[in-house]
């Protein structure tokens, strides 16, 4: 839809350029053509939002941007009937269009970059609902604010709407990746809940790309992290784990200070069965909130992440005795390095004692020899050696952002980020089925788990 709508302004805005410099170069008559294109760019503009396509938001500013075109140029029109009909520069015609088509193609970026994406079917019965909060940890003062405000962890829920009364079902925690959100993995979340499950899909503010704190302010992602992990990311070598390990665990502190104050704040509202002072909600949404928590079973809890994300839910898995369940989803375990000692990291060899589900990318699993070949300390290796009950599973032809909803609601971004080959479509819905089927076996009971290394 965008490339059709920027070739048909675009047109319009040439015609109209092209005939300023021919006969039609008298102002009156070009203020009239220029009404008349403007008329008719904004009728396409509104043709296409009747059209049958989602994300419609993305031509809305352009329509914006014509309508404000279109009233100068009325208005212009207007103002020039009864004046002498002077010539027209040449130059004002070109310089119009080049400058129209410009602004055009900017505000047709977002129907470019996204798709109409709305999500992905659901396997399961229930229908699924959403409502969120946010969680003040008074306990901990928040590292990348200036004015001492406690840390502020929003959570956003995604559970089955049509739940019977007294009804209750495992608990999902998700952590996204870094300068990820929280629907990431939206499809996943839905997937679930359809399912019977409740899915709480937190931020951790400053890690993540944006989000909203109390005071309803947009919390952008840190510059000094952003720049940090990007260069680490970036590094061809794994070298000097003396300068690299105090980052990491200070990355993993703080995300797992945020999964363990959610889960910590959910267990003590449902014994008690009301709010305290560190629910903040937005909308005065009490009476949403609360029926979800009293539906969550919190004796069977699983725990999931993307990337980093993945990383704090290994960990947070291997320090609480209350969780059932643990995946990774292609990210590196840094929780699991403990120091790092003689230019090499130590690595933690205690066994895993939660049954977890191990994904990685394609590129990851081919270069799995090579990192061992190298004398490099894998942490995930280490922990898989190690792990009571795990599952190793890799999609072919996939990278890093593959794991997650990202490349289905924009495959230029996903391709920046990392995304494969593979189509995404049918990536995240073998995911999806792995994640529901690993979480029915050990949440619900629901059989025995078995999967595929490739798939």
């Amino acid at each position: 839809m965008g490339l059709i709508l920027f070739i048909l302004l675009s047109t319009l805005e040439i015609i109209l350029a092209v005939r300023g410099r021919g006969k039609e170069k008298e102002k009156k008559v070009w203020l009239k053509n220029r009404l008349v294109v403007r008329l008719a760019e904004i009728a396409i503009v509104l043709i296409a939002l009747l059209l049958p396509f989602g994300q419609k938001w993305r031509i809305a500013p352009l329509l914006g941007f014509l309508a404000v075109l279109g009233v100068i140029a009325l208005l212009k029109w207007l103002g020039g009937r009864r004046k002498e009909n002077v010539e027209k520069k040449t130059g004002g015609a070109v310089s119009n269009c080049v400058f129209s088509i410009l602004f055009i193609g900017l505000l047709l970026i977002p129907a470019f970059v996204f798709t109409g994406y709305k999500g992905l079917p659901v396997s399961g019965s229930h229908a699924v609902a959403e409502t969120s909060a946010i969680l003040i940890d008074s306990s901990r003062i928040d590292p990348f604010e200036q004015d001492g405000s406690f840390r502020e962890v929003p959570v956003h829920f995604y559970y089955p709407a049509d739940a019977a009364e007294g009804e209750t079902f495992p608990l999902v925690v998700f952590s996204h990746g870094a300068f990820g959100y929280y629907q990431s993995n939206t499809s996943t979340y839905t997937e679930l809940a359809s399912s019977g499950y409740v899915v709480a899909a937190l931020d951790h503010p400053h890690h993540a790309f944006f989000t909203q704190d109390t005071a309803g302010k947009t919390v952008l992602v840190d510059q000094g992290f952003l720049q940090t992990a990007t260069m680490l990311n970036n590094s061809n070598s794994y070298d000097d784990p003396e300068a690299r390990y105090p980052i990491y665990r200070e990355w993993m502190e703080l995300r797992t200070a945020d999964m363990n104050c959610v889960l910590d704040a959910l267990k003590l509202a449902g014994e008690s069965g009301r709010l305290n002072d560190a629910w903040f909600l937005p909308e005065n949404n009490a009476d949403a909130i609360l029926p979800v928590l009293k539906m969550i079973d919190m004796k069977k809890i699983g725990l999931m992440g993307h990337s980093m994300g993945g990383a704090a839910s290994v960990q947070v898995g291997r320090e609480r005795d209350d969780i059932s369940a643990v995946i990774d989803l292609d990210g590196t375990m840094l929780g699991e390095f403990l120091g790092a000692e003689n230019g090499d990291y130590v690595v933690n060899a205690e066994p895993y004692a939660v049954p977890l589900l191990e994904f990685a990318n394609w590129e990851q699993y081919n270069d799995r020899k090579e990192y061992l070949s190298s004398g490099y300390v894998y942490p995930n290796e280490v922990l898989l050696s190690n792990a009571e009950e795990c599952h190793y599973v890799t999609v072919r032809d996939t990278l890093h952002m593959d794991f997650t909803d990202l490349p289905l609601l924009s495959p230029t971004l996903g391709k920046m980020l990392g995304s494969g080959e593979r189509d995404n479509v049918e990536t995240m819905t073998i995911v999806n089925g792995l994640v529901r089927d690993f979480f029915n076996a050990y949440l619900k009971g629901d059989g025995a788990f078995s999967a595929q290394e490739i798939y």
